[in-house]
Protein backbone atom coordinates (compact mmCIF):
# COMPACT_ATOMS: atom_id res chain seq x y z
CA UNK A 1 0.00 0.00 0.00
CA UNK A 2 1.39 3.79 -1.10
CA UNK A 3 -0.63 5.33 1.83
CA UNK A 4 -1.47 8.19 -1.07
CA UNK A 5 2.12 8.77 -2.62
CA UNK A 6 3.10 8.62 -6.32
CA UNK A 7 6.82 7.45 -7.71
CA UNK A 8 6.06 8.01 -11.45
CA UNK A 9 8.87 9.22 -14.04
CA UNK A 10 7.59 9.37 -17.64
CA UNK A 11 10.79 10.06 -19.98
CA UNK A 12 11.76 10.72 -23.68
CA UNK A 13 14.93 10.98 -24.80
CA UNK A 14 18.08 9.41 -26.65
CA UNK A 15 20.46 6.49 -25.40
CA UNK A 16 23.77 8.23 -24.37
CA UNK A 17 25.30 4.55 -24.76
CA UNK A 18 24.34 0.77 -25.48
CA UNK A 19 22.55 -1.58 -23.09
CA UNK A 20 25.33 -2.92 -20.53
CA UNK A 21 24.23 -6.28 -19.22
CA UNK A 22 24.67 -7.84 -15.96
CA UNK A 23 23.53 -11.57 -15.60
CA UNK A 24 22.84 -13.22 -12.08
CA UNK A 25 22.77 -16.83 -10.80
CA UNK A 26 19.33 -18.11 -11.52
CA UNK A 27 18.74 -16.56 -14.90
CA UNK A 28 17.40 -12.80 -14.12
CA UNK A 29 19.43 -10.18 -15.78
CA UNK A 30 19.05 -6.51 -15.68
CA UNK A 31 20.18 -3.90 -18.18
CA UNK A 32 21.28 -0.56 -17.67
CA UNK A 33 22.43 2.62 -19.78
CA UNK A 34 22.07 6.22 -19.68
CA UNK A 35 19.36 8.61 -20.67
CA UNK A 36 19.51 11.66 -21.69
CA UNK A 37 16.86 14.38 -21.85
CA UNK A 38 18.04 17.94 -23.11
CA UNK A 39 15.90 21.46 -21.69
CA UNK A 40 16.30 24.54 -24.46
CA UNK A 41 16.13 27.85 -23.10
CA UNK A 42 17.32 31.49 -24.19
CA UNK A 43 19.52 33.60 -22.08
CA UNK A 44 17.92 36.75 -21.46
CA UNK A 45 21.15 38.97 -21.44
CA UNK A 46 23.12 37.37 -24.27
CA UNK A 47 19.54 36.11 -26.64
CA UNK A 48 21.93 33.10 -26.72
CA UNK A 49 19.89 29.46 -26.89
CA UNK A 50 21.66 27.21 -24.23
CA UNK A 51 20.53 23.93 -24.25
CA UNK A 52 20.87 21.97 -20.79
CA UNK A 53 21.21 18.02 -21.04
CA UNK A 54 20.32 16.07 -17.85
CA UNK A 55 21.44 12.48 -17.63
CA UNK A 56 19.18 10.03 -16.50
CA UNK A 57 20.69 6.41 -15.26
CA UNK A 58 17.86 3.45 -16.43
CA UNK A 59 17.63 0.53 -15.38
CA UNK A 60 15.37 -2.29 -17.02
CA UNK A 61 14.80 -6.12 -15.89
CA UNK A 62 14.96 -9.45 -17.35
CA UNK A 63 12.81 -10.32 -20.34
CA UNK A 64 12.82 -5.97 -21.23
CA UNK A 65 16.44 -5.76 -20.05
CA UNK A 66 17.12 -8.43 -23.33
CA UNK A 67 14.47 -6.41 -25.85
CA UNK A 68 16.07 -3.28 -25.01
CA UNK A 69 19.98 -4.65 -25.55
CA UNK A 70 18.84 -6.40 -28.60
CA UNK A 71 16.89 -3.34 -30.66
CA UNK A 72 18.64 -0.34 -28.97
CA UNK A 73 22.08 1.23 -29.50
CA UNK A 74 23.43 4.77 -28.56
CA UNK A 75 21.59 7.48 -29.92
CA UNK A 76 18.36 5.43 -30.35
CA UNK A 77 14.97 7.58 -28.97
CA UNK A 78 12.70 5.89 -26.56
CA UNK A 79 9.63 6.63 -24.00
CA UNK A 80 9.98 5.36 -21.06
CA UNK A 81 7.56 5.18 -17.47
CA UNK A 82 9.38 4.22 -14.21
CA UNK A 83 9.70 5.26 -10.52
CA UNK A 84 12.73 6.53 -8.88
CA UNK A 85 15.01 4.25 -7.01
CA UNK A 86 17.88 5.83 -4.71
CA UNK A 87 20.66 2.97 -3.57
CA UNK A 88 23.47 2.64 -2.16
CA UNK A 89 26.40 0.70 -1.62
CA UNK A 90 30.15 0.24 -0.42
CA UNK A 91 32.94 1.21 -2.99
CA UNK A 92 36.40 -1.01 -3.44
CA UNK A 93 37.93 1.64 -0.85
CA UNK A 94 35.43 1.21 1.89
CA UNK A 95 33.95 4.50 0.64
CA UNK A 96 29.71 4.70 0.63
CA UNK A 97 28.40 5.59 -2.53
CA UNK A 98 24.81 7.14 -3.89
CA UNK A 99 23.31 7.02 -7.12
CA UNK A 100 19.66 7.79 -7.95
CA UNK A 101 17.78 5.47 -11.11
CA UNK A 102 14.80 4.91 -12.96
CA UNK A 103 13.50 1.65 -13.15
CA UNK A 104 11.92 1.40 -15.91
CA UNK A 105 8.26 -0.47 -15.51
CA UNK A 106 6.91 0.69 -19.32
CA UNK A 107 8.80 1.50 -22.44
CA UNK A 108 8.46 2.72 -26.25
CA UNK A 109 10.68 2.97 -29.03
CA UNK A 110 11.13 6.08 -31.04
CA UNK A 111 13.17 5.50 -33.22
CA UNK A 112 16.18 2.51 -33.35
CA UNK A 113 18.93 2.93 -36.23
CA UNK A 114 18.82 -1.03 -35.98
CA UNK A 115 15.26 -0.25 -37.06
CA UNK A 116 16.25 2.10 -39.77
CA UNK A 117 18.97 -0.50 -41.15
CA UNK A 118 16.55 -3.18 -41.77
CA UNK A 119 14.05 -0.97 -43.74
CA UNK A 120 16.86 -0.21 -46.07
CA UNK A 121 17.96 -3.44 -46.69
CA UNK A 122 14.39 -4.69 -46.94
CA UNK A 123 11.53 -2.39 -47.48
CA UNK A 124 8.91 -4.50 -46.41
CA UNK A 125 7.21 -4.04 -42.81
CA UNK A 126 8.78 -5.90 -39.93
CA UNK A 127 5.94 -7.96 -38.03
CA UNK A 128 8.70 -7.97 -35.31
CA UNK A 129 9.91 -4.75 -35.67
CA UNK A 130 9.82 -3.04 -31.73
CA UNK A 131 8.69 0.29 -33.23
CA UNK A 132 6.16 1.91 -30.66
CA UNK A 133 5.23 -1.27 -29.68
CA UNK A 134 4.75 -0.97 -25.58
CA UNK A 135 6.51 -3.17 -23.47
CA UNK A 136 4.63 -3.20 -19.94
CA UNK A 137 7.13 -5.22 -17.83
CA UNK A 138 4.75 -4.96 -14.61
CA UNK A 139 2.96 -7.92 -16.09
CA UNK A 140 6.12 -9.85 -16.64
CA UNK A 141 8.56 -9.73 -14.19
CA UNK A 142 8.61 -10.57 -10.68
CA UNK A 143 9.73 -7.19 -8.55
CA UNK A 144 12.84 -8.33 -7.18
CA UNK A 145 15.27 -6.36 -5.06
CA UNK A 146 18.38 -5.59 -6.66
CA UNK A 147 21.26 -7.71 -4.92
CA UNK A 148 23.82 -4.93 -5.15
Amino acid sequence: MNNGTLNKVMLIGHLGDDVKMHYFDGGNCIGRFPLATNEVYVNKSTNEKITSTEWHNLVVRNKAAEICEKYLSKGDKIYIEGRIKSRQWQAEDGSTKYTTEIQVTEFTFLTTKKETEMAKQNPISHADSPKNNTFDSQSSLPENDLPF
